[in-house]
């Protein structure tokens, strides 16, 4: 008996070794995963010594790599890499992460990766399929990207690639207001509005003016520019626009990408009076602060009474507001700038994980001698890059080396909390909790078009690869060049 007992305790014992030594996935989790850029590294003598500068380019390079490792191994031509399950997601069945990340491949030197991806372009990408496809991320993942590309590398089969997927979207501005609907099927050259409206969203419908008026532009063809500028028109003379009693009714509506589309046409259409409307707006009927260290906020209204919450995707207003303020608008636009970026990276810092939530809630008062809270159905991250996109931009027009400590920091959470082991990274459910995320199993391809590249132009010492004075972004992080107005 003594034996057998003896026998089983040393079965237990070596049971439970076995599971604690074993490289699970759930260690991943709990922040143990290979990260292979540490922000401080130990030298031989065991002295901590801060990582160069250059390094953190290599680190990206090295993210870059490992996502694209998992996209070829398990989604090659497929839309979404669905990293834990090994599969991937479709969305359209366009290749949509192949095409968000060919501009990126280039900008960051990855010249066999970049081979690899256009061949897939040449002999498998064609639209002639039998799908509904959305106007607005068909407009700014696809035609943005492969314009970009165009530009970037002087390769026609990009801009024939292009103008094949914008003439194919054309049927969605053919209705009687001029807003085009939302949805078009490329194949049958049909379009509809969203199934769950009749509606199409302000936002939308006012973002996707850089692309087509840039496709018109290269093919000489006026069609493309013609009807997104008739929209443009009948958006402008929404009185909702002009009046300051409503405007507040137009930003509960709106996404903030409309906000995105206004810079772009302040930097290369001239459209600056709705510009500073538009802001004027914001700071008039949405600013607020938070109780106790006053961080400056964006809420939203409902019902004409501020809730005072914050999307991550609002994150992008430092750096549009810095954007702004290096092209000649008020110096109290870059003060603006300034405080808004602090408090998009306290979403990250004040988190267990580094990641900032999907939305964060303000505290007015102070109640628990917190500034944010995050409701559990809040507490997602989807690997998002309006944090980092900002701290491009003030990095690029302050120089102060802050902005890209605070964005190594958010690359060093991603390599620890979503780094998928055998290739690519994974959204989260739950930033509050670092034992246990919560990984939802998918990568967005904005990860790769859009976090990654602006982290690499984050941490590049050239100041003139994508020259903000040269380039602008479209909303997805698409540079396109900046043309003198003619009208």
């Amino acid at each position: 008996r003594l034996q057998r007992s003896l026998i089983l305790f040393l079965l237990a014992f070596l049971f439970i070794c076995g599971i604690l030594s074993y490289p699970s996935l759930t260690e991943q989790w709990r922040g143990t995963s290979y990260s292979p850029f540490n922000d401080i590294s130990q030298d031989m003598k065991g002295e901590s010594t801060k990582v160069k500068a250059v390094d953190r380019v290599e680190a990206v390079r090295e993210a870059f790599r490992h996502a694209w490792k998992g996209y070829k191994a398990f989604a090659w031509g497929h839309d979404e890499l669905k990293p834990i399950s090994k599969t991937h997601g479709e969305w359209f069945g366009l290749g949509l992460t192949l095409i968000d990340a060919l501009d990126t491949m280039w900008i960051l030197g990855l010249k066999d990766e970049f081979a690899e991806a256009r061949k897939w372009v040449e002999t498998e990408l064609f639209f002639s399929k039998n799908v509904d496809v959305n106007l607005f991320e068909s407009t700014i993942r696809i035609l943005g990207g492969l314009l970009s590309t165009y530009h970037l590398t002087g390769d026609t089969l990009f801009l024939d690639k292009a103008q094949d997927i914008g003439s194919r979207l054309m049927p969605a501005f053919k209705t009687p207001s001029k807003i085009p609907y939302s949805d078009v099927n490329i194949g049958k050259g049909t379009a509809h509005p969203p199934r769950w409206t009749t509606d199409s969203t302000v936002a939308e419908v006012t973002s996707i003016q850089l692309e087509f008026r840039e496709l018109s532009r290269l093919t000489k063809d006026p069609q493309y520019q013609h009807h997104d500028d008739n929209c443009h028109r009948h958006v402008l003379h929404m009185s909702t626009i002009r009046d300051d009693a409503k405007v507040t009714s137009l930003l509960a509506k709106c996404d903030i990408s409309h906000f995105l589309h206004l810079t772009g046409c302040y930097s290369v259409f001239l459209l600056l009076e709705d510009y500073l409307q538009a802001i004027e707006g914001v700071r008039k009927n949405l600013l607020r602060q938070t109780s106790p260290s006053k961080l400056t906020f964006v809420g939203e209204l409902s019902n004409g009474r501020l809730n005072p919450k914050m999307d991550h995707l609002v994150c992008f207003l430092p750096g549009t507001l810095a954007l702004g303020a290096h092209n000649g608008l008020p110096a109290d636009h870059m003060e603006l700038a300034l405080q808004l970026m602090e408090t998009c990276h306290q979403m990250y810092a004040q988190m267990e994980t580094g990641l900032s939530p999907e939305i964060a809630h303000f505290n007015l008062q102070s109640n628990n001698g917190r500034d944010i809270d995050v409701k559990p159905a809040d507490r997602h991250n989807l690997l998002r890059p309006e944090t980092v996109e900002s701290l491009f931009y003030m990095y690029r027009f302050t120089k102060d080396s802050k902005y890209r400590d605070w964005g190594w920091d958010i690359l060093q959470s991603f390599n620890k909390y979503t780094r998928v082991p055998s290739g690519g990274y994974t959204s989260i459910g739950n930033v509050r909790d670092p034992l246990n995320p919560a990984p939802r199993d998918k990568m967005e391809s904005f990860f790769l078009g859009e976090t990654l590249k602006y982290l690499f132009l984050l941490f590049s010492d050239d100041n003139e690869l994508i020259s903000l004075d040269k380039y602008v972004f479209n909303t997805e992080a698409h540079p396109l060049p900046i043309w003198p107005s003619t009208s």
